[in-house]
C-alpha cells in the first residue's frame, strides 16, 4: 500500500504527452501536461470529443504508457515501471471503474469483487470483499450474477471491484453513462460519500478522477478540469452544472 500521507498529489503528471502514429500522420493526445490530483479529492475531466481526456485518464491510471513525460502515483513513478512491475502496481494501488461494468457473467457479485486479489496471487478475505460490496449497498446481492442485477447493481459491484483491495486513487471512465438519470444520481452519491469518507487507506478520502460529458456529473466533483486539442483549458472549483455548461460551450464554439 502506498503511503499517500507523505505527499499532498495522490497522482502528479509532468510533461505528460501522448502521440499516435509517426511522421505526417501523427496525432498528437495529449500536448505537455503538468497537472496534479490532491489526496482524498474527487476530480472530473471534461472537454470535447478527441480532446484526449480519455487518453489523460488511461495514461494517469496505467492502462496506457505516455510517449514522454512523468506520472507519479503516492510517490512512486509508474513510467519508470516494466510492464510486470505496472500491473502488479494497478493491482495493488489504483481501481479503474468503466462504463460498461465488466463484469463476468459466469461469477457472483461477490466473486467478480474477490477477482482481483485472486488476479494478484492473494487469497481473497471474504470479510474484505463483503465489506467492498457493503460500501456500495450491495451485501445483500453477494450471491447474485450479473444477469440478475439492475444496470446500477452492476455499476455498484464494478466499483466495489475496484475498492477492494483498498485503491490509493479510483479512475472512473463515464462511470453512469450506461444508466438512467435517477440511478447515475445515486451513484453519484456513493462516490461522492467515498470521497467525503475519513475511512480510505491513509485516514482521508478516496481519491477520484472522472472522466465524463455530463456537466450534472461533473458537478458533483470538487473541480472540473476542461481539455481541448490535447492540452489544458482551464478548470472550474466547487463547479455548478450551469458554470460547466457554460464553459464546454465556450470550448464548442472556440474550436
Amino acid at each position: 500500500m502506498l503511503d499517500t500521507a507523505r505527499t499532498q498529489d495522490a497522482v502528479r503528471l509532468e510533461a505528460l504527452t501522448k502521440q499516435y502514429g509517426s511522421g505526417d500522420g501523427a496525432v498528437a493526445a495529449l500536448r505537455g501536461i503538468d497537472l496534479s490530483f490532491p489526496v482524498g479529492s474527487f476530480t472530473a475531466v471534461m472537454g470535447p470529443s478527441g480532446s484526449g481526456k480519455s487518453t489523460l485518464l488511461q495514461c494517469s491510471a496505467g492502462l496506457d504508457r505516455p510517449s514522454s513525460g512523468r506520472v507519479v502515483i503516492g510517490g512512486v513513478d509508474i513510467t519508470r515501471l516494466n510492464e510486470t512491475e505496472l500491473t502488479g502496481f494497478r493491482r495493488e494501488s489504483t481501481g479503474f471503474v468503466f462504463q460498461s461494468f465488466n463484469l463476468l457473467p459466469s461469477l457472483t457479485a461477490e466473486q467478480n469483487v474477490a477477482l482481483p486479489l485472486r488476479l494478484a496471487g492473494r487469497r481473497p478475505d471474504r470479510r474484505a470483499v463483503l465489506r467492498a460490496l457493503a460500501q456500495m449497498g450491495m451485501e445483500h446481492k453477494a450471491g447474485s450474477r450479473p444477469s440478475e442485477l439492475s444496470g446500477g447493481q452492476q455499476q455498484r459491484v464494478a466499483i466495489a471491484r475496484a475498492l477492494v483491495t483498498r485503491p490509493a486513487v479510483l479512475f472512473a471512465d463515464e462511470p453512469t453513462g450506461a444508466l438512467d438519470l435517477s440511478t447515475g444520481r445515486e451513484l453519484l452519491a456513493v462516490l461522492r460519500a467515498l470521497v467525503d469518507a475519513a475511512d480510505g487507506p491513509d485516514g482521508v478520502g478516496t481519491t477520484i478522477v472522472m472522466v465524463t460529458h455530463d456537466p450534472s456529473v461533473a458537478a458533483h466533483a470538487d473541480r472540473v478540469l476542461f481539455l481541448a486539442d490535447g492540452a489544458l483549458a482551464g478548470e472550474l472549483v466547487a463547479p455548478s452544472p450551469e458554470a460547466v455548461a457554460g464553459r464546454m460551450t465556450d470550448l464548442a464554439v472556440a474550436r
